[in-house]
């Protein structure tokens, strides 16, 4: 059975740091795409980040390049996503997601095809 476990949100003040984990279950990391997600209230979901688990190249939209790193662990099976210099717009919840198209995450892109989900996780950025 499939399943992708987010944890690590919480609530942390502007500039702040928050590591989220995606738990992956009954996957082998190097043969998805996996993507980071988000949503904010009243808003559509969007993407933020991705890592192609056959070669690992990594793309990040502009908004949180510079501030976040994806990054995985195939030994634990589990994607991550550090936030650093988080920003009060950085107040979402945050799903992972993969893909078997590994096209679904190249360098320059980040396609929305992906196939599993995870429930997500809330980041919340306040004073």
């Amino acid at each position: 059975q499939v399943q992708l476990v987010e944890s690590g949100g919480g609530l942390v003040q502007p500039g702040g740091s928050l590591k989220l984990s995606c738990a992956a279950s009954g996957f082998a990391l190097n043969t998805y795409a996996w993507g980071w997600f988000r949503q904010a209230p009243g808003k559509e979901r969007e993407a933020v980040s991705c890592i192609n688990g056959r070669d690992g190249s990594t793309y990040y939209v502009p908004g949180v390049k510079g501030r976040f790193t994806i990054s995985r662990d195939n030994a634990r099976n589990t994607v991550y996503l550090q936030m650093y210099s988080l920003e009060t717009e950085d107040t979402a919840v945050y799903s992972c997601a993969a893909a078997t198209d590994l096209w679904a995450c190249t360098t320059r892109t980040i396609k929305r095809t992906y196939n599993y989900w995870g429930q997500g996780t809330q980041v919340t950025v306040s004073t």
